[in-house]
């Protein structure tokens, strides 16, 4: 499947916030570990969220996924032995999250995934697990998936590298409810997407359990959670989502004019909101009403480039780009190391899109400098990369002539995304 996007002029649009795929992700995990029934409302339906809904039905949990609602029969921290591997393909989420709480399981489980899978680290989780009890073991490439899980979660007090993924602490926080002994986790290094982890931290009290986020010696950001706080059964709202509304402010601040994003909360604990401050200070306006968003910016002000730090929201950097490319000026965005480890290689997929389009860029091993360039059509592939084709089909709107092979590699987070694109696309010139 491939799109080809053509160029429009200022847009002037309202569109429905997709829902969180973090928030999802999460709500399913802890519900299934929670004891009794659970409603998870206005869950994002998507390849990455099946994926850790079929995980835990293989695990021996319940799910009734409806149109607009989940009902997943938790079994109080209860899992069972999968009768064959897991395989959760392409979802980097569904693998970290679910290393954990396959402790929990009674006996062994396998987690595997697609090629490009089994080239994203899990090392230093894994370590972590062994520590606490775990027997985790790799059938092929140590330090990454496939990873055969046995043992039990005690617990204890554990320190881990989070420089690499916020993920490896959500899934031993998710856990800890139910390992034998407290967690107390201390975060080492530079610690990235923290926010992340505290959106973890507050889909787990809405279900019970204790979390209480401390500092340590050194003021690196700490977590304890009770083994005593089980989770209950509950009724858990998913948000709207940034990462995924992104896109839409994107393509107001590159063609101009106004984007309205509808179910997105304004104070919101999702790190990517902060989409909103960085396109602030590259020229544009912001208002916020009680359950949207809205972006203006007029054609008689330009972009303007910036230097920012995007450590603490990865899944928005390659929008920004986008943003960048049609700036004014220069923009260097940095603290962005870990997006080598996403989907794809995210800093190579940015430099390699937007080369193809007569950018100029220069990277870094932490950091990318995107500089003013007359810009023109081209192909993109997005080697599998649902982010990379999103971001690059915005910035189409601005240059057109743009084709975007693996087109249908977006159903991993926003299936509807070509679609909302296209009536967009096709209002615009009614502005």
């Amino acid at each position: 499947m491939q799109m080809n996007i053509g160029r429009c002029g200022p847009v002037c649009f309202t569109v429905a916030a997709p829902a969180s795929k973090s928030n999802t992700h999460r709500a399913l995990i802890i519900a299934a570990l929670a004891d009794g029934e659970s409603e998870i409302i206005g869950q994002l339906d998507a390849d990455d969220t099946r994926m850790t809904a079929r995980a835990l039905m293989q695990m021996g949990i319940r799910l009734d996924w409806c149109r607009d609602n989940i009902r997943v029969h938790g079994q109080g921290g209860r899992l069972f032995e999968p009768k064959e591997e897991v395989n959760i393909q392409d979802s980097g989420t569904s693998m970290r999250l679910l290393t954990a709480v396959s402790l929990l399981a009674d006996g062994p489980v396998i987690l595997t995934g697609s090629k490009r899978m089994k080239e994203r680290p899990l090392g230093p989780l894994v370590e972590t697990l062994n520590k606490a009890g775990g027997r985790i073991t790799y059938p092929e490439k140590p330090g990454y998936p496939p990873v055969r899980i046995d043992g039990r979660f005690s617990g204890g007090k554990f320190s881990i590298d989070g420089g690499i993924s916020s993920q490896f602490i959500s899934s031993l926080l998710i856990a800890a409810p139910y390992a034998v002994n407290d967690l107390q986790v201390l975060l080492t290094g530079d610690p990235v997407s923290l926010p992340y982890i505290l959106m973890t931290a507050d889909c787990m009290q809405a279900f019970g359990a204790e979390v209480i986020v401390m500092k340590g010696e050194h003021g690196e950001p700490a977590f304890l959670v009770s083994s005593r706080r089980k989770y209950r059964p509950g009724t858990y709202v998913i948000e709207g989502d940034y990462s995924s509304s992104s896109y839409w402010f994107a393509l107001a601040a590159i063609c101009g004019g106004t984007a309205t994003v509808t179910g997105l909360n304004p104070v919101s604990a999702q790190g990517d909101r902060r989409l909103l401050q960085i396109l602030e200070e590259m020229g544009c306006f912001i208002t916020s009403g009680e359950d949207s968003v809205t972006l203006t910016r007029e054609l008689s002000s330009p972009l303007k480039g910036i230097t920012v730090d995007m450590s603490d929201c990865p899944d928005i950097v390659q929008t920004v780009c986008m943003v960048a490319a049609a700036s004014a000026g220069p923009t260097r965005i940095f603290g962005i190391h870990h997006l080598r480890m996403k989907e794809s290689d995210r800093i190579a997929a940015i430099a390699c899109g937007l080369t193809s389009l007569g950018g100029v860029v220069e990277t870094e091993e932490d950091a990318i400098t995107i500089r003013p360039a007359p810009l023109h059509g081209g192909i993109i592939h997005p080697e599998n990369d649902h982010r990379t084709a999103m971001s690059f089909a915005v910035l189409g709107c601005l240059t057109g002539d743009v084709t975007i092979l693996d087109a249908g590699c977006v159903t991993k987070s926003y299936p509807g995304f070509w679609e909302e694109l296209k009536r967009i696309w096709q209002s615009a010139v009614l502005c």
